[in-house]
């Protein structure tokens, strides 16, 4: 009598199954037999009893989980769901702790959205930077705000999650769906700032028309087809991302004083961003980033950003979050090297046209921006910005965020040369950064990851699938990789941000 145990990855349970022979019992036997069988029938009952609380107990008792799952088994379009994070405590500790856990909002739109275009876009970024600002932001607000971004939950509008960001060491977490960005060195946030291990953990939405796009490149959930991307994003996408801040909160309210009366969440990260031993620990807002498909745009995109200030005591502690500034281009002349590190002040460069940053001090804390005065945050490298990083987004990645993350790209390419300037191009929306041997992402870093760690998984674990000798007519031989385009024959560079 043979038991079987089964184990779900989606539930963490187990099931035990028993398989019968059925007997054949004589008259004369029949009556003991019939006993025997009443009491042996007892025993077992009692016996899977026991070994179902036994491996249900053994499950509970796990204190970190490395995959997480909603337990669901289809999505709208009838695909298994994608998963939702990669590093969590136990269902157990999470359903004894009351914890909310995130959930992959990931029903993209089959059809393209006909929604308007936000109000937003009747204002002119160029001439009233700081009312469009503004209005992006209410605009990312409405409907998140009163339910901490869980927005699957929105009822104002549909906001959607990048799939894949669950997988590798930098996965997303359970709580809130951050996923580990970059260190912060001492002294890049505030002049009395001196942990030295914080680190940037981030989650991003995309608007319905940004959702779309999202869907036809994952159509089919196991063979992502990455040139469903065309020539990009349409008009009218909104993507936006808040970052926290990995500093116990006594040290970060002492050290960078911005950040005191803020808003933190639960996180499953460190406090050690060189470490991978994840814990509970709650992290602080500091930035907020918004990107806008807008044709207006001479390039296609416009950049903003946000800073926290807990100093402006805002009702809605969200709105704490002031404008940095905006940008619509890189202002490819400009070639002086500079950057602001350890900001005392905010430098203003005034000879960029294509940056507009935000001069009232009594609203913005000192912060070191980008490389000469071009905009980014206050977690950001100050030796890039905004568009020159979110520029190279390409599938295979052909070149690092940034020639400072590669010892021989930046031998060849030091700050202000020529070849470090490609980085500070105007390059236009859809464009591969490296040329026509690479699909473009449309300056989507999350989509290009999205791609590489489903690459990167199906090429080490993925396997091969039944349905692939199925087809007509009979394909090649295959390898696990097939399914997703091949990487152009060079170098493929990690798409993580290290602010060195």
């Amino acid at each position: 009598m043979p038991a079987r145990r089964y184990c779900s990855s989606l539930t963490g349970y187990c099931v035990v199954s028993m398989s019968f022979k059925p007997e054949i019992l004589t008259n004369k036997t029949s009556s003991i037999m019939h006993k025997k069988a009443i009491l042996t029938a007892g025993l077992l009952f009692t016996a899977i009893l026991v070994i179902v609380i036994a491996c249900t107990d053994s499950n509970k008792k796990d204190s970190d989980n490395k995959m997480g799952g909603t337990g669901t088994t289809t999505t709208t379009n009838g695909e298994h769901p994608f998963p939702d994070f990669g590093f969590m405590v136990s269902p157990q500790v999470a359903a004894d702790s009351g914890f909310q856990v995130f959930k992959l909002s990931q029903d993209y739109p089959a059809t393209v959205p006909t929604t308007p275009l936000p109000d937003f876009f009747t204002i002119d970024f160029k001439k009233d930077w700081r009312k469009y600002l503004l209005a992006v932001q209410q605009y990312c607000f409405e409907g998140n705000t009163d339910i901490d971004f869980r927005v699957e939950n929105n009822k104002t509008r549909n906001w959607y999650h990048m799939p894949w960001q669950h997988y590798g060491p930098n996965g997303r977490e359970g709580f809130h769906g951050l996923t580990k960005e970059a260190p912060v060195q001492p002294k890049q946030l505030a002049s009395g700032q001196t942990y030295p291990t914080s680190g940037a953990w981030a989650v991003g939405f995309f608007n319905d028309m940004a959702g779309y796009t999202i869907g036809q490149v994952w159509q089919d959930h196991d063979n992502p087809n990455v040139k469903a991307m065309g020539t990009g994003f349409k008009n009218g996408t909104v993507l936006f991302k808040l970052l926290f801040l990995s500093m116990p909160q006594p040290i970060a309210e002492q050290q960078v004083p911005f950040l005191q009366n803020g808003i933190w969440w639960d996180a499953y990260a460190t406090y050690n961003f060189g470490s991978s031993e994840r814990t509970h620990i709650k992290a602080a807002l500091i930035q907020m980033d918004v990107m806008i498909r807008d044709e207006r745009a001479p390039n296609g995109w416009v950049f903003g950003n946000f800073q926290y200030n807990g100093k402006m005591n805002k009702a809605n502690k969200w709105e704490n979050l002031v404008p940095v500034g905006l940008m619509w281009g890189q202002d490819p002349e400009n070639n002086t090297d500079f950057s602001n590190k350890q900001p005392t002040k905010t430098i203003i460069n005034t000879k960029l046209l294509e940056t507009i940053i935000n001069p009232d001090t009594t609203e913005l804390p000192p912060t070191h921006l980008g490389w000469n005065g071009r905009l980014n945050g206050p977690v950001d490298n100050p030796m890039s910005s905004c568009y020159s990083c979110h520029a190279t987004a390409e599938y295979p990645q052909g070149s690092p965020i940034s020639p400072l993350f590669d010892a021989d790209t930046l031998k060849v390419d030091p700050p202000g040369s020529a070849g470090w300037m490609r980085w500070f191009s105007n390059l236009k929306c859809g464009t591969p950064f490296d040329g026509p041997d690479y699909q473009s992402t449309d300056f989507c870093l999350q989509m290009a990851e999205a791609v590489q760690n489903f690459t990167t998984w199906k090429n080490t674990e993925g396997g091969l699938f039944y349905t692939d000798y199925n087809k007509k007519p009979a394909p090649k031989a295959m390898k696990a990789e097939d399914n997703v385009p091949p990487p152009a024959p060079k170098k493929v560079f990690p798409l993580d941000r290290r602010n060195i």
